[in-house]
């Protein structure tokens, strides 16, 4: 299959390569090679390539400063995927539009399922969920995934923001009251490519298994990666107040996953465990093998473009 991923410098973006790149013909762009509010340069790079499925990462992701900078939000999220869903239409392509938790407001206090009804709480939450709406009105061949709360090797995430923190700091303090379940990039990138293998087109809900607070999400890194003697404190989220509201429990229900056989994806602990030991190397005595921590903090937090 011949596959055009946008946003491929993100951290999805970079595992959707490394994983679909073993099966397929790919064509990367990333946000600096195309920008998916000018339809004419999306229609000019789609048909540069003709791809048979089109795996649309770009995004603004940046959820605090889209509540200031609400037009960019909706350029890119919205129309940016307007554009993205035209062109895919016109040549018949698969489109796979990665989306997010964020749709929900987090009040329904069990886990979200694919047909239970949105309530976006933020305007990064809306700009996406008009971005879903503009996919379903376009498109035939399309798959919404919707996923939450993000890490991979290949950028700056909570994980190794609480690992450098860790090395600095014999106490840390963490939000206790929002709940969510963490998301592999390379998982998320292995169910992409068994969808896209498929005809079952519709809406996902694709995160790692299980729910968390952002305090036990921590918890278990320091376990992990073997700082158990840091000293954690739960805090509520009104002790780091952002200009975004964020919902309160956006754990999700991965019934169309099931229900269509698709690989469910592994437990949000077996799949941080893995990330920590094999891509990062740490041993679970708490040394790091290499100096990924520092790098990946030196780098810049992705989210003005790509996942």
């Amino acid at each position: 299959m011949n596959i055009l991923i946008t946003g491929a410098g993100g951290q999805l973006g970079r595992d959707l390569i490394r994983v679909l790149g073993r099966k397929h013909k790919l064509t990367a762009k990333t946000r600096n090679e195309l920008d998916v509010t000018s339809e004419h340069s999306v229609r000019e790079a789609v048909l540069e390539c003709r791809p048979d499925a089109i795996v649309h990462a770009a995004a603004y992701t940046q959820v605090d400063l889209a509540e200031s900078r609400m037009e960019q939000a909706y350029m890119v999220n919205s129309f940016g995927s307007r554009n993205i869903a035209l062109i895919a239409s016109e040549i018949g392509a698969k489109l796979v539009y990665v989306s997010t938790d964020y749709v929900f407001d987090g009040t329904k206090g069990s886990p979200y399922n694919e047909l239970d009804r949105t309530n976006p709480i933020s305007v990064y939450g809306h700009s996406k969920l008009h971005g879903e709406k503009f996919v379903q009105l376009i498109c035939d061949k399309y798959f919404i995934v919707r996923t939450s709360w993000l890490y991979g090797k290949y950028g700056s995430n909570f994980v190794t923001k609480v690992l450098a923190k860790a090395e600095q700091n014999s106490e840390l303090s963490m939000v206790a009251d929002q709940f969510g379940s963490p998301t592999y990039t390379y998982d998320l990138a292995r169910f992409i490519g068994q969808a896209l293998e498929s005809e079952r087109y519709g809406i996902y809900h694709a995160s790692n298994r299980g729910v968390c607070s952002r305090y036990e999400f921590a918890e278990e890194i320091l376990r992990i990666a073997g700082h158990s003697a840091i000293k954690l404190n739960p805090v509520t989220g009104d002790s780091f107040p952002l200009p975004a509201a964020r919902p309160a429990r956006s754990d999700f229900d991965d019934k169309a996953i099931r229900y269509n056989g698709f690989s469910r994806l592994r437990t949000w602990q077996d799949a941080l465990q893995s990330f920590i030991l094999e891509e990062l190397n740490i041993s679970s005595e708490g040394g790091q093998t290499g100096e990924v921590i520092e790098e990946e903090m030196e780098k810049e937090e992705l989210g003005n473009g790509e996942y």
